[in-house]
């Protein structure tokens, strides 16, 4: 038939076009400055008078502040077990002002950033901890900012001051209720420091603790954390029994401490970051160890399973971000570092100490050189180099609604 009237048969692309790769200016951003995790703080210790800080955020002042933080107690999970939380579920409402909405946590959604955002009240890009591995640049080395290793000096790395400090300083009364593992580690002292530490092993010394705290003074700010709805979701995932146990005993924990608050309080309970089931196929989770096209050109890998910060050898960035897209670009958000920096990722305009949209000069080089989000249900894991990390069920870091929206829940007394 060919040469036939009817002219030469149509090329198979015609039919079947290039795939278009996700433009990182789609990913749905953060709310710095209004409703993220960074705005909270600022938010709370403005009401209480404190000097020098403000925020988009506006909260209806208290004298006695509580923040109680459920490590990994994501907006949407909280949502779809309401059986599991009623007392959680019947203060849905309240969240964000009594909108009913939730805040966002911010890029990444993951702990170590999360918590440095909370208590700095700064976007990631500007206290310097924006990933859970990202490079130092001074040792070439990958550094875990959850684990403090290697160790570098903190302060150094984060030398903003805490909000729990400025606090502490105009004469409120503060302090953290957590686990007393917690209490001398470099995230607690460049994230969480300022006024007293009381170490409690147990969630219910916790709760009452901080409800005493609370009644300490006039005005006051009371910290308190719970990790072990994040540690199941990660162990047995979000979809499992141990996971709902947990919520249940987090429920029960929240309310203690609500109905135990002294007069003139605000009670809100928020969390670092939501999390999601990744499942244990090759096209879900994509081994990097295993796959010689991602490997090409790369020196390091960082960050985490579903929010990567990929550090190429010298001069083959823009090949690594090439292929990186060409493989991953319909599932993930792929970006080199200053289109992501410039997209907002990591903070809106204006970098505390100078630097580009919302990224500090001394952070620039800490994100990748590539930084890739995923999208759809899958993890880019690394099963030699990471073998912990990758057996993990419940996953978090990205931009999806499950991982990124948080309940910033409100009870006053």
């Amino acid at each position: 038939m060919s040469g036939s009237a009817t002219g030469p048969l149509p090329s198979t692309a015609s039919f079947w076009p290039e795939p278009t790769p996700l433009d990182p200016r789609s990913a749905p951003l953060p709310r710095y400055g209004t409703g993220s995790l960074a705005d909270l703080l600022p938010a709370v210790a403005a009401g209480q008078e404190v000097p020098g800080l403000s925020s988009g955020l506006a909260l209806a002042p208290a004298d006695r502040v509580c923040v109680f933080l459920v490590d990994g107690l994501g907006w949407e999970l909280l949502r779809a077990h309401p059986a599991e939380a009623p007392f959680l579920t019947s203060l849905l409402p309240s969240s964000l002002n009594g909108s009913g909405e939730p805040l966002t946590a911010g890029f990444p959604s993951t702990t170590a950033t999360s918590l440095a955002s909370v208590g700095t009240g700064l976007p990631p890009g500007a206290h310097g901890l924006p990933g859970y591995t990202v490079l130092d640049p001074e040792t070439g080395q990958l550094m875990n900012q959850l684990r403090w290793q290697p160790w570098t000096e903190p302060h150094a790395w984060q030398p903003y001051p805490t909000v729990f400090q400025l606090a502490d300083a105009a004469g409120v009364h503060t302090c953290q209720v957590s686990a007393p593992t917690f209490a001398e580690t470099p995230l607690t002292k460049v994230a969480l420091s300022g006024g007293t530490f009381h170490g409690r092993l147990t969630g219910e010394e916790r709760m009452d603790l901080a409800a005493e705290q609370l009644g300490a003074a006039g005005r006051s700010l009371v910290y308190t954390y719970y990790s072990e709805v994040d540690g199941k979701g990660h162990r047995f995932g979000v979809d499992s029994s141990e996971w709902r146990e947990q919520l249940r005993y987090v429920d029960g924990l929240a309310q203690r401490l609500a109905e135990s608050l002294p007069p003139r309080s605000a009670l809100y309970v928020t969390a670092d970051h939501g999390m999601i089931d990744i499942p244990f196929d090759p096209e879900s989770r994509i081994d990097f160890d295993e796959d010689w096209e991602l490997r090409a050109g790369v020196s390091l890998l960082g960050g985490e399973g579903r929010a990567r910060h990929v550090y190429a050898v010298p001069g083959a960035a823009g090949d690594v971000l090439a292929v990186w897209r060409e493989v991953l670009g319909e599932r993930m958000w792929v970006a080199g570092r200053d289109e992501a920096i410039e997209a907002g990722w990591f903070g809106g305009p204006g970098g505390a100490d100078g630097g580009g949209k919302g990224v500090d000069d001394r952070v620039h080089r800490r994100i990748g050189d590539i930084v890739a989000a995923a999208r759809d249900d899958i993890a880019i894991v690394a099963s030699h180099t990471e073998p912990k990390e990758s057996a993990m069920v419940g996953l978090h870091g990205s931009m999806t609604p499950l991982e990124q929206l948080v309940p910033l829940l409100e009870v006053r007394s």
